[in-house]
């Protein structure tokens, strides 16, 4: 059974939690980092999710890192490399579209990585996001998930649609002739790198308005969790001189 959200439910959850994404981003500046992970099958809408996020967020503050196939001075470092460069600073947060999860699905796959390579990857990824954990920075993991049949529907609506045409790759369509080998991939990935510090969220994505929820929820919950998320008290000196100047008495002006 697919789970639903219907219009006027999706409207008005998704503003409460687009507000409250704004106000931990903003209890967040100067004092907190954090990454969302998203991974999940081709055209489960990870964008969509994505988009809507920045909408809520300053985008000084947000960075979204789509991940592709490494590039050449990519391949001469650690896998990791590239990921350890695009951590957030202090007040950030990061935005993954795909990750270091690679190794251990497509790479492995696909036949990009040796065996011994992605079969000790899932010690090497648990530490990895156990450093950044110990380090102080929030990370969720979200994955869509949504059917062989959901999947193929979506890949002939983008086909349709020149506005669409250019999300469909043919690594979409090798992935899908695979699809068998992808969920053995995932399944083992869960078993060995969902962890009591950095648990996988799976999110039921047939519908996107209901995944759109559920995955912002998840965010949103992790990301506020004993976070004081009280508005900042202007510095008392900069408020008296906005106050004179722009002419604002008592409380409320």
């Amino acid at each position: 059974m697919t789970l639903t959200a219907n219009k006027v439910r999706y409207e008005k959850e998704l503003d409460v939690l687009q507000t409250r994404l704004t106000e931990i981003s903003l209890a967040y500046r100067g004092r907190q980092r954090a990454i969302i992970v998203f991974e999940g099958w081709d055209a489960a809408g990870k964008g969509g999710i994505i988009r809507r996020m920045c909408w809520s967020l300053d985008p000084r503050a947000c960075k979204v890192w789509p991940i592709a196939a490494p590039a050449p001075q990519d391949l001469g470092h650690h896998y990791l490399h590239r990921f350890w460069t695009r951590l957030p600073q202090l007040g950030e947060l990061a935005i993954f579209d795909r990750s270091w999860y690679g190794r251990v699905l497509v790479e492995r796959v696909e036949g990009y990585a040796t065996g011994p390579e992605w079969q000790r990857a899932y010690a090497e990824i648990n530490e990895f996001e156990r450093m950044l954990s110990d380090d102080g920075i929030r990370l969720v993991k979200i994955f869509l998930h949504i059917t062989p049949d959901e999947q193929l529907k979506r890949f002939r609506a983008r086909f349709r649609d020149p506005l669409k045409r250019w999300k469909l790759s043919a690594e979409d369509l090798r992935n899908r002739r695979r699809f068998k080998d992808y969920e053995e991939a995932i399944e083992e990935m869960f078993a060995k790198t969902s962890t009591v510090a950095c648990p996988w969220t799976v999110v039921p994505a047939n519908d996107k308005k209901y995944a759109r929820l559920a995955a912002f929820g998840r965010i949103v919950d992790s990301l506020s969790q004993d976070v004081d998320l009280t508005p900042q008290e202007p510095d008392p000196d900069l408020e008296k001189r906005v106050r004179k100047l722009l002419g604002l008495r008592g409380a409320k002006g």
